[in-house]
């Protein structure tokens, strides 16, 4: 992960049974897990037992035979096809993999729901350690939103399973990854790149003219019914009521539709997935705060070009400090002298944002923050170990990601926070505390004294805390039924380990996240709308919570649009529909000034001039 060898998986093969014990660390999370599975002589997946803890340590047991299957999370029976398990470890892919070159029309059923099919890609000869293997490159479709690639050596056995992300390689071959990326993406980005010319409309006669709008401004938070919008180019020639309409624009009758600017996802970690889903969720605007530079840039590129269809991307480097719970991230700084070429670096590369990681030293803190502002570049992040969020807020802090440091501010008992305690405690004791108290209004004081922007992520807290193994995760319920089934299956899993007794004080410690946010909008403090989740629609969840906070759905809105581009300084090009400005826009069958879950309903997307059927660019990744 990032770079850097995170865990093991060995395989033990006698006959035909296959015993993988797997496991990784993931900043203290992760799964530990013991396979034992047979296959038949189709390459088909015969008996499965998998026991262990999944990625939130949870204790997790996993059976199939004879076409029955149980993991705690769900059970059932089925007719053939290949079962895939809900914790089995990366070998089932490769087992998939032969399973499908070795199936009528390289297609099998998938066991509880789907259909998943392989194609060959390409082939590779890679050198390592003295050694030369060939490997054979095939994607499997069914599985997510996009195909999954797989890299199988000449016995057809898993190689590698590689993204810029997370890795499964062959010991000792680690160092062939960038070329396995390279590779994946080369072929993958043909098939993008014909995606996109088919759902991207340039408009005939160099612009577009909306007729019959509710135009939302942002501005007043007040929606204007009859008004007419122009676009000329990647331009918003004017916008308002009367206006009268040019002749050879193409047309859109928006129907009594309300208009929108485009919406801000200002926490992202972008991958080849994530752009369609945004297009098709009216997200056109997204703040990536931690990732592989290499790969970030590669694809905020084909997105400028239209090589792929995606959101425009403002990038906030991450740095963290070494060590065992270290993030996925290769710029890891451990004195005064790394930290500044860290920061130097980012910001030669154009990034906007630093995002301080929570292994970086305390003292390392305020020379970062320094060297940032020097650069013009906004700092933030999560709040280092042994600091408090009222420290980084003096050293320097714009923002700060995550409400749960806010209440982590309040026990300095809790002071390692590297590892999942910054979660666990927060569950356990947020209900506890008393928001209307004295620490606490001094707090929200210095917050809006020192012109802090808070990034609360809300909705994958209420799915650490709220949710339950065996029912859909409560932010996706309302579209888990539109979702690839393999997709959907994963939110099945439930949140972090409830001990026992603590269940409604889990569901209650939500509910003070919530009621921190309704204090930071009360007391003036700036909110930014970001998700660190599923794109595009896990967005939408996080502005329902807030509405179910308090705050109104109109000012929800705004905080979504005009909002996030001005804390970004973009406002003079984005964020509200007026002339001059840049053409990102949404088309909603519905008003969510008034009813925030209308948001959901997007029909059409302008980003930069072009035009996108909602429908069509979702049906693309399996979206129904």
């Amino acid at each position: 992960m990032g770079g850097h060898r995170a865990g093991t998986e060995t395989v033990t093969t006698q006959g035909n049974t296959r015993t993988i014990d797997f496991e990784f660390n993931d900043r203290g999370r992760g799964p530990k897990t013991h396979t034992v599975m047979s296959i038949d002589a189709h390459s088909v997946t015969a008996s499965l037992k998998t026991d262990g803890n999944d990625y939130y340590k949870v204790p997790v047991t996993e059976t199939f035979a004879n076409g029955t299957w149980s993991n705690g999370a769900e059970s059932g029976n089925g007719k053939a096809g290949f079962f895939v398990s809900m914790y089995g470890p990366p070998e089932e892919t490769g087992v998939l993999a032969r399973a499908l070159l070795a199936a009528p029309n390289q297609r099998l059923a998938l066991l509880p729901a789907g259909e998943a099919s392989i194609r060959r890609v390409g082939e590779l000869n890679v050198s390592a350690g003295g050694k030369t293997q060939h490997i054979t490159c095939y994607e499997i479709s069914g599985l997510g939103f996009t195909p999954s690639p797989v890299w199988l050596d000449d016995r057809n056995e898993l190689f590698a399973s590689a993204s810029s992300w997370a890795s499964t390689i062959a010991d000792g071959w680690d160092s062939v990854i960038p070329r396995l990326l390279e590779s994946q993406d080369k072929w993958h980005d043909e098939a993008v790149s014909q995606a996109a010319a088919r759902l991207t409309h340039v408009p005939a006669g160099g612009g577009i003219v909306i007729t019959n709008a509710r135009l939302f401004d942002p501005v007043t938070m007040t929606t204007t019914p009859g008004t007419t919008i122009v676009i000329r180019g990647n331009r918003i020639e004017s916008a308002g009521a009367g206006i009268a309409a040019p002749e050879g624009l193409e047309r859109i009758d928006a129907q009594g539709r309300t208009v929108i600017p485009g919406l801000w996802d200002m926490h992202t970690h972008n991958s080849e997935d994530d752009g369609m889903l945004d297009i098709a969720n009216g997200v056109t605007s997204v703040r990536d705060l931690a990732n592989d530079t290499d790969f970030l840039l590669d694809l905020r590129k084909k997105y400028e070009r239209g090589a792929a269809i995606g959101p425009r991307i403002v990038l906030a480097g991450i740095i963290d400090g070494p060590g065992k719970f270290a993030g996925p991230t290769k710029v890891l700084v451990d004195n005064a002298e790394q930290a500044l070429a860290a920061v130097d670096n980012y910001a030669k590369l154009g990034y906007e944002q630093i995002k301080i990681y929570s292994s970086v030293k305390p003292e390392l803190v305020p020379v970062i923050v320094r060297r940032a502002h020097e650069h013009g570049l906004r700092v933030s992040g999560h709040i280092p170990a042994f600091m408090r969020a009222e420290d980084a807020v003096r050293d320097g802090y714009d923002e700060i990601q995550h409400t749960n440091f806010l209440f982590l501010n309040f026990w300095p008992d809790v002071a390692d926070t590297r590892t999942p305690i910054r979660f666990t405690a927060v569950a356990e004791r947020a209900a506890l505390l008393d928001l209307q108290s004295a620490p606490v209004k001094t707090f929200l004081d210095l917050l809006r004294e020192k012109k802090i922007v808070i990034d609360p992520t809300v909705a994958i807290f209420e799915g650490m805390f709220t949710a339950r193994k065996g029912t859909i995760s409560p932010g996706y319920a309302m579209i888990a039924d539109r979702l690839p089934p393999q997709v959907r299956r994963g939110f099945l899993t439930g949140g972090l380990p409830v001990p026992e007794g603590m269940d409604q004080r889990y569901r209650d410690s939500f509910r003070s996240l919530l009621a921190m946010v309704k204090a930071l909008y009360d007391n003036h403090i700036t909110i930014v709308a970001g998700t660190d989740a599923m794109a595009g629609f896990s967005l939408h969840r996080e502005l329902e919570l807030y509405v179910q906070a308090g705050i109104p759905a109109a000012e929800v809105l705004r905080i979504a649009t005009l909002g996030a581009a001005s804390v970004m300084k973009h406002d003079d090009q984005l964020g509200s529909i007026a002339p001059g400005k840049l053409a990102d826009l949404d088309i909603i069958d519905g008003d969510p000034s008034k009813n925030i879950s209308d948001v959901r309903k997007v029909v059409t997307v302008i980003k930069d001039g072009k035009v996108y059927d909602a429908r069509a660019v979702a049906g693309e990744i399996g979206v129904h």
